[in-house]
């Protein structure tokens, strides 16, 4: 396979990204696509949907050698092992990942798509892109297995006055839903410890002591 696109995010490292797509409809991004596949006529039609799926790849991995049958989710508190075809591992067979975002516009002269929700760190690799139909592909009455068993609760997100400053209104409305998600390992629970992620550019630097997320700063 040979990546068609990547993508242009807020985010540039793995920490801090929503675990999920679709979790932060805010978090907009861009897939610009590799100038062999820079071709209208490979997007006609695309605009007639609102969400698109996009296979992409965990390009961020550690390599090494072989797999594990299991893997520990973070949504189970990453300490529970549950097998890798039970899960949304980035570390599997294939580095293979399945997003669901949603078009937020299509410019078919420069071929590049606008999209929110993603899940994926700046100049992730795109390898395809399929329109989403919901008569298929939409099932709200389906079990989530181990998912739906375990409360996951959000937490409560205190930022900086200076925040929207420095960052603008929709960057901070971005950050404050990508927080509350509580990017933490779940088996860390240190209160005095500072976490620092990567977003927009910038540091962001924070505590969480008792649900409760104060960002200190950003630099």
């Amino acid at each position: 396979m040979k990546a068609i696109a990547h993508i242009k995010s807020p985010f540039t490292t793995k920490f801090g990204v929503p675990r999920q797509s679709g979790l932060v409809d805010e978090l907009c991004c861009e897939i610009h696509f590799e100038p062999e596949f820079r071709n209208p006529d490979a997007l006609r039609g695309i605009d007639k949907f609102d969400y698109i799926w996009i296979i992409w790849g965990f390009s961020l991995n550690r390599e090494r050698e072989g797999w594990h049958p299991t893997v520990r989710p973070p949504r189970l508190g990453g300490n529970t092992g549950i097998g890798v075809f039970a899960s949304r591992s980035p570390y599997r067979p294939n580095p293979l990942g399945l997003s669901s975002v949603r078009i937020l516009s299509v410019d078919f002269e420069k071929c590049v798509l606008k999209v929110s929700g993603a899940d994926m760190v700046d100049g992730t690799p795109i390898y395809d892109i399929k329109p989403y139909i919901a008569y298929a592909d939409a099932h709200p009455e389906a079990s989530g297995g181990f998912v739906d068993e375990v409360d996951f609760p959000q937490l409560k997100v205190i930022m900086p006055e200076n925040a929207t400053k420095i960052l603008g209104k929709e960057n901070v409305v971005t950050l404050e839903k990508s927080l509350l998600l509580d990017p933490r390992p779940q088996y860390k629970n240190d209160p005095d410890k500072v976490y620092g992620m990567s977003f927009a550019g910038h540091e962001v630097r924070f505590t969480v002591r008792e649900r409760v997320l104060t960002v200190l700063e950003i630099v």
